[in-house]
Order: structure tokens, then C-alpha cells, then sequence
């Protein structure tokens, strides 16, 4: 299975006076635009999807959709999962995905550090070996899903993918 794993983009600062409950801040404009760009990054490199799961948290699921725009893939068909949620336990997400049997690329949309638990946990680590940037992206090629062992491909920061979508 090919694992895309993207940090949600530039939300809303947690300090602005304006800012919502932790569950609903959502991107910013600079946010969304950025997103944007690193979706068309992503596109650019040929990828498709087959299935697309992301935390209820809005500023993930609108990084699902905007991802969604740029791979062509029908924003009604994202799942939401509180196995994206900050905190959740990662093997716990490894083992929903291997009831999937009929999925070969999926692209997963939360927060940091639990993407990075989800990183470490693939290729067999308990400690973080990556730091996802906002709208950062993360290729994870799995052998095998439960529990799981996969490989790091790559992991691009936005600035490199918004410039391969140019």
C-alpha cells in the first residue's frame, strides 16, 4: 500500500482572540492558498488516490477537499476518522486499513506529532523520525499493514512541492 501522509495546513493561531474550539480553527487564507499550491505539487507528480481519510477536525478535512480539487478525487468519498485524531493510537489506524483489501494508494490528513507517530509506527519506530511541516507530505511505501513495515520514499516540505506545481 502507497501511504501519502499530509500535515493540515496554516490554520487559525490558537492565541488570536477570533479563534474557535481546537476542533473547528480552520485554515487561513494564506493557509488555503499554500495548500493549494502544494496539492498542484502533489498532482504534478502523477499521483492518484483511492482513498482519502482525514481527522473531523476542520482544518484537516478542508485540507482533504483542497487536496481533493488538485487529484481529482470526489470530495464526497472522504472518510472521516477519529483514528486521525491528536492522541490516537496509530496501530489502531494500521489495522482499520488492512481491512481494506481492495485500496493500493491512500492519502491520510491530520495533525502533528500524531503523523508523525503514524510515520514512526510504519517503519517500525517509537520514536518521531520525522517532523511534518504544515501542508507537508510524507510517501510511506508499506509491505505490510498489520503491524505494519514500510519505508520512507520521501518526505518533501511545501516549499519544494509548491514549486514542483509551478
Amino acid at each position: 500500500m502507497r501511504l501519502y501522509i499530509v500535515r493540515h495546513g496554516i490554520a487559525i493561531d490558537r492565541e488570536d482572540p477570533k479563534c474557535p474550539p481546537d476542533s473547528e480553527r480552520y485554515l487561513t487564507e494564506k493557509g488555503v492558498e499554500k495548500t493549494e499550491q502544494v496539492a498542484k505539487g502533489v498532482a504534478a507528480l502523477g499521483v492518484t488516490a483511492d482513498l482519502f481519510l482525514t481527522s473531523p477536525y476542520m482544518r484537516a478535512a478542508q485540507t482533504a477537499e483542497i487536496f481533493a480539487s488538485a487529484l481529482e478525487y470526489a470530495k464526497q468519498k472522504i472518510r472521516r476518522t477519529d483514528l486521525l485524531l491528536p492522541g490516537a493510537e496509530p496501530s489502531l489506524l494500521f489495522r482499520e486499513l488492512a481491512k481494506d483489501k481492495q485500496v493500493s494508494t491512500v492519502f491520510l490528513f491530520g495533525h502533528a506529532p500524531q503523523l508523525d507517530d503514524v510515520i514512526g509506527t510504519a517503519l517500525g519506530s517509537k520514536k518521531h523520525l520525522t517532523a511534518l511541516k504544515k501542508a507537508g507530505v510524507a510517501f510511506v511505501d508499506l509491505k505490510r499493514l498489520s503491524p505494519p513495515i514500510g519505508e520512507l520514499v520521501w518526505l518533501a516540505t511545501p516549499k519544494l512541492l509548491r514549486r514542483a506545481g509551478k
